[in-house]
């Protein structure tokens, strides 16, 4: 099965699991902004300050987080095939402003 496209992540599955675990978008409470490179990628926003309508395109409101990744990574970290960790390390993730506490919830979402 081919890795998922950011699209789909952003679009479906984190969607998805905020409606099956409300808790974590209250967990997270920021707005952050994944920026992804490549064919598949886009400029995307996740608001976790609202209780539904997540995800929007294009780059909304003013981020706390700001994670820009390459679309192939970002489908192996949701595919458990690419430690997000190591990708960080690596420089194949990358954070700004480097937040661990706000970044250890996203993984959280993502995993």
């Amino acid at each position: 099965m081919a890795d998922p496209t950011p699209k789909q992540i952003l679009e479906e599955d984190i969607p998805s699991v905020l409606k099956a675990k409300p808790e974590l978008a209250k967990d997270i409470n920021a707005i952050i902004h994944f920026v992804v490179s490549g064919p598949n990628g886009g400029t995307w926003t996740l608001d976790c300050t609202k209780t539904e309508g997540w995800v929007s395109t294009g780059a909304n409101g003013t981020p706390k987080l700001t994670v820009q990744v390459g679309d192939a990574d970002f489908g192996k970290i949701r595919a458990k095939s690419l430690n997000p960790q190591m990708a960080a390390m690596t420089g194949k993730l990358k954070l700004k402003p480097m937040d661990m506490g706000l970044a250890t919830k996203l993984v959280k979402l993502l995993a």
